[in-house]
């Protein structure tokens, strides 16, 4: 009989799902797709358009945790490089000055789901640390590529390739900020 301190807590949300490998995939297959599907909630800018991609990628790195979220990241890419349209405006493929940010979705999701292994998911003010480190990270992949592909300079690449998804990115965090935290008090009823 197994005492209270032996029953093993859900590290992320999905943890609270039963199952094993058939629900590992099919959160790693939901969390790709779902990207996905976020991806074509596109607004055109020049050279990067705003999209819902990001918050897909940090939702799904907080809820899946970090080996699954690098996965369902990483099958994202790789399904896009295949030729499924579902990179931002249905893009597929490899390359381009956006490729950097699909890349660094995966080391996003991966330290979005690392630090929601350890609790960045479960108050407004870690969710939002969790989150803004999250898009840092984003960033840190897209800059450089977007810069080498259209071979611009650091501070014309900040202007096309950061600034101006700062807003929408404040607006993506305080939704996560408030939808995390509120799924954890209610899991624990």
């Amino acid at each position: 009989m197994a005492n209270a301190s032996s029953v093993a807590r859900p590290a992320v949300l999905s943890d609270l799902i039963p199952g094993t490998r058939v629900r590992d995939v099919a959160l790693v297959v939901g969390g790709a797709a779902l990207t996905g599907l976020a991806a074509q909630l596109s607004f055109p800018m020049w050279p990067v358009p705003v999209t819902g991609q990001t918050f897909a990628v940090l939702l799904v790195g907080a809820t899946l945790g970090m080996g699954r979220a690098a996965l369902s990241m990483a099958l994202y890419m790789a399904v896009g490089i295949a030729g499924v349209p579902w990179f931002a405006e249905g893009a597929s493929g490899f390359g381009g000055p956006t490729f950097g940010y699909v890349v660094g979705f995966i080391a996003a999701a991966a330290v979005v789901g690392k630090l929601a292994e350890r609790g960045g998911d479960r108050t407004v003010a870690r969710t939002v640390g969790t989150m803004v480190l999250g898009n840092l990270v984003i960033y840190a992949f897209g800059l450089p590529v977007l810069m080498a592909t259209l071979g611009l300079g650091l501070g014309k690449a900040l202007a096309v390739g950061v600034i101006p998804f700062l807003v929408g990115d404040a607006i993506k965090i305080a939704v996560a900020a408030g939808l995390l935290p509120a799924a954890w008090k209610l899991a624990r009823r």
